[in-house]
This record gives C-alpha cells, structure tokens and sequence, in this order.
C-alpha cells in the first residue's frame, strides 16, 4: 500500500491580499493628520487677549499692594511692568509676537538679575498670581498647565537665599 503524497497547505491570505467588499471600498484620498482643535492654539483655547489682560490686571493688583514685591517695579506706575508681562505671557502661549518685537529674546534669569528674588519673594509672587489664575475660571487642563508653567518659571528667577 503506497502512503498519499501529501499536499502542501496553502498559506492563508494576507489581508492585503483580500478584496475589498463594497462598502470599503474608499470613496477619497485620506485626508492628512490634523491636531485636535483644543491643542491648536493655548492662547485661542483659553479666551485669547481679554483672558491675559484679567491674569495680569488681577496679579498687579495683589503686587501693588505687597511691601515685598512692590519694590521689584522700579516704575512708579506698574503700567509699564503690566505691558511686558501681558506682551510676554501673550506671545509664550501663542498670541501675537509683540514681546519680540519691541523686546527682544526673553532671557527671563537676565532680566531679572538686577533685582534680588528669594525663596519668599518668588512665594509672594506665586500667591498674587494663583489668585489671578484663579479669576480666570479656566478648564482643570488648561488652569493646570498655565499653573505648572508659572510654577515653573517662578522657581527658576530665584537668585538669592
């Protein structure tokens, strides 16, 4: 008795390979990947100018009154410090470029060297602005992520114990 020859198996098919059914057929190109409208732009997502304009309004109002910081804003009208810090806040989070324009590469540390910022200064600092954030209403994301920024930049000025 002779053994059958054995057939090889085929592969199965790859799904490459396999024809589309009607309704799969595409009916256009794909379009190109494209961010999620939230991610676009913080500045936009956020309110844009009026929102930056209340951030640094409310914070200078707590700073106008401080006998700590108040002596950091040489000028005698905090006018001045209010435009560079809105023309600046504005710009890092994607508004218009006005801050380098009229000023120039930020260079925060450079900036701020003249004045003597200790551990209890930056504290003030960052309690005049978490009440100013917190005028703002902001969604938890996006309250979250200025906040972790400002935290961030406010440690990074200290220069002096």
């Amino acid at each position: 008795m002779t053994e059958p020859t054995p057939v090889p198996a085929e592969a199965p098919p790859s799904a490459a390979s396999l024809p589309l059914r009607p309704a799969q057929q595409p009916t256009q190109q794909p379009q190109a990947f494209q961010q999620p409208q939230y991610t676009d732009n913080f500045y936009d997502a956020v309110g844009g100018h009026p929102t930056f304009v209340k951030l640094v309004d409310v914070f200078y109002e707590g700073v106008a009154d401080d006998p700590l910081m108040r002596p950091m804003y040489p000028e005698e009208d905090l006018g001045p410090a209010k435009e560079r810090l809105l023309l600046f806040l504005e710009q890092y989070w994607g508004g218009p470029k006005t801050y380098g324009e009229q000023r120039g590469h930020p260079r925060l540390r450079m900036r701020h060297m003249p004045f003597i910022v200790t551990p209890a200064a930056r504290d003030a600092w960052l309690r005049h602005m978490r009440a100013a954030v917190d005028s703002l209403d902001l969604s938890p994301l996006h309250e979250g992520t200025l906040w972790d920024y400002l935290e961030r930049a406010a440690h990074s000025m200290v220069n002096s114990a």
